[in-house]
């Protein structure tokens, strides 16, 4: 097999290799039954021990309590935006939504076809590049929920501290959810893409809190109610297998290298390798302020187009991939998830200077 590269990717990203091997092995013959795991019944005695892994590695993990169901659902981080409105904002109501980014706006937007959608606070006018402090923003304590982004892909801002709130929080942690503790009872929902930090595209984990999932007005379509997964163990229909078996797996791989808390000392050391560099020259700079920095995607600019071009094309000839910046803000973007291993940040500082050298 060819050397792998290092794929800064956003997401769909790097996950750790052992896991691909074992995955690989999984998918023509798993557990030497003679079968592979997805032409497997999703009913199997084998494939429910897969699925009640996957769960209690991530109840164990992020310290779930019980009262909090965790579901594998299909669609998506982009279907949870509408999930989350469905099932919790009657169209007399209002929910508190705070705009940090593109995703923040998707939700947002589709958050208005069921109900008053209140923005308390928006960084758009300085194209995202912070995210605001609690005193900053202010909740109606009749707001059905506050809904929140901690991570935002696009721009590389970061929530360091959650909000407090007497409403249930909402918060898409498609980007950084397990790389770092959470308090998980302090939050209404939390959701993911599972495709940056915890498996492949396909699969949107949901932790929710029990006493929510009665909230659902009676007009929500069957397949769009989280108690109707809830109730059947995510196994209303068929879930997808593949990425429910992959993300058990990397769950695994995080628990044996300390869990959580291990992970984010990691994250935190790899982050500050790109950002101190930055910070020390103006041949490049950082899109996020400091107070917001994200530690899973850093991004930054150089002078011209042109030359962050030449910068990602280069890069990519050195094998470091993945690295031009979002269409809708140019510039550079560096996702360092929790697989993402130090060598390559390392590879790419020394790129960054060789590069300032040839071309500042």
């Amino acid at each position: 097999m060819p050397e792998r590269i290092y794929n800064f990717s956003p997401g769909p990203a790097t996950l750790p290799v052992e896991v691909l091997q074992e995955a690989a092995k999984d998918i023509v013959n798993f557990n030497n039954n003679g079968i592979g795991l997805i032409e497997m019944s999703h009913r199997s005695k084998d494939f429910i021990a897969v699925t009640d892994a996957a769960e209690s590695l991530i109840r164990e993990l992020l310290a779930v309590p019980d009262n909090y169901k965790v579901l594998f659902l299909q669609g998506g981080a982009s279907t949870q935006f509408a999930m989350v409105p469905m099932n919790l904002l009657n169209k007399d109501k209002t929910a508190t939504y705070l705009n940090t980014g593109t995703w923040a706006k998707k939700a947002i937007k589709e958050a208005k076809m069921f109900g008053h959608v209140d923005v308390a606070y928006s960084s758009e006018e300085s194209t995202f590049n912070h995210v605001p402090a609690e005193e900053q923003y202010h909740v109606d304590p009749q707001s059905e929920y506050l809904y929140f982004v901690s991570n935002n892909t696009i721009f590389g801002t970061q929530f360091h501290g959650f909000p407090s709130s007497t409403v249930p929080l909402v918060c898409d942690m498609s980007s950084d959810i397990m790389s770092r503790p959470v308090d998980v009872s302090s939050f209404g929902i939390i959701f993911a893409g599972a495709q940056k930090n915890m498996g492949p595209a396909g699969c949107a984990v949901v932790i929710i809190r029990e006493d929510l999932l009665d909230r659902t007005p009676d007009t929500v379509p069957t397949m769009f109610r989280y108690k109707t997964h809830a109730d059947k163990g995510s196994m209303f229909n068929t879930p997808p297998c593949f990425a429910i078996y992959v993300v058990g797996r990397v769950m695994q791989w995080l628990k044996n290298l300390g869990g959580v808390k291990a992970i984010a000392e990691i994250n935190q050391e790899k982050a500050a390798l790109i950002y101190d560099h930055i910070d020390q020259t103006d041949f490049y700079s950082g899109h996020a302020q400091k107070s917001s920095r994200s530690l899973m995607n850093v991004t930054f600019n150089l002078s011209t187009p042109d030359l962050e071009a030449k910068f990602v094309a280069e890069a990519a000839a050195q094998g470091l991939d993945g690295l031009k910046g979002h269409r809708s803000v140019g510039g550079i973007r560096a996702s360092i998830y929790n697989a993402f291993p130090k060598k390559g940040v390392l590879k790419l500082v020394e790129f960054m200077q060789e590069f300032e050298r040839r071309n500042g």
